[in-house]
Order: C-alpha cells, then structure tokens, then sequence
C-alpha cells in the first residue's frame, strides 16, 4: 500500500519557509490611525468655526428683529424698519457665507496637505514592506529548495 503523504507537516514546513513580518501591517495600522486622527481634527475645528459663525448669524438676526418689531409712530416706519431688516440681513447673509467659505477652503487645503503626506507616508511603508517580504521570500524559497 501506498503512504498517503502529511500534507499538515508539508503546508507548515512550506509556511515556515514563508514568514510573515507584521510590523509592516502595525506601521501601515499606525500610519491609517494617524491620518484619521488628523482629518478628524480637521473636520472638528470646521464644525466648531461654522457653529460660531451660525451662532453669531443667529444673534445678529434676532438682534435686527427685536428693533423691527417694536412699535412705530408712523405706518411708513414699518415699511422703512422692514425695509432696512432686509437690506442689512442680506449684508450679513454675504459676510457670513464668504466667512463659511473660507473655512471650506481652508478644510479643502488642509485635507490635501494631509493626503499628500499620508500617500507618501503609505508610499514609504509600502516600499519597505515589499523589499522586506521580497527579502524574506527569497531566502525561504533558498531555504525550501535546498532541503
């Protein structure tokens, strides 16, 4: 009878050949959990800057209807209080979108910078894994075929 050959001992001695170096995995872990935390951040700092801006709006805008709502001596005083409630709300409508849209601007670069950072970062983690496995896979490959 034939002997059925120990494929277990066979795969380990083949994997055993082939070792897996997971500090490449932790740096790239590292690197991944970095980067989050910096776009995280980013983020947070854009809602607390479009909070304030909100909250100011809001403050200025019950502020200009508080003085159109009080009583007037003339019906042409409502018509002019209604009138310049509507002028200076556009006014402050502008300053406070150009205001939201320097903070989109500044997200904007800021996001860029630490995409371009983080792709080299993951560019050099990458280089150094592969040269270590193709390092690794060439002695285990020596190893297994001079047996």
């Amino acid at each position: 009878m034939t002997n059925t050959p120990d494929m277990t001992a066979i795969l380990k001695d083949v994997m055993g050949s082939f070792p897996v170096d997971t500090k490449g995995m932790e740096a790239s872990f590292k690197t991944t959990a970095s980067l989050n935390e910096k776009l995280s951040g980013v983020a947070l700092t854009a809602v607390e800057k479009s909070t304030e801006i909100s909250s100011k709006w809001t403050k200025e805008t019950l502020t200009k209807l508080a003085d159109m709502s009080k009583a007037k001596q003339e019906p042409a005083d409502y018509a002019k209080a209604m009138s310049d409630f509507a002028s200076a709300s556009a006014e402050t409508a502008a300053e406070h979108m150009a205001a939201f849209a320097e903070i989109a601007k500044k997200v904007q670069m800021d996001t860029v910078e630490l995409m371009m950072a983080a792709g080299k970062d993951i560019s050099d983690d990458a280089t150094s894994v592969m040269s270590k496995a193709t390092t690794d896979v060439q002695n285990g490959a020596k190893k297994a075929t001079s047996k």
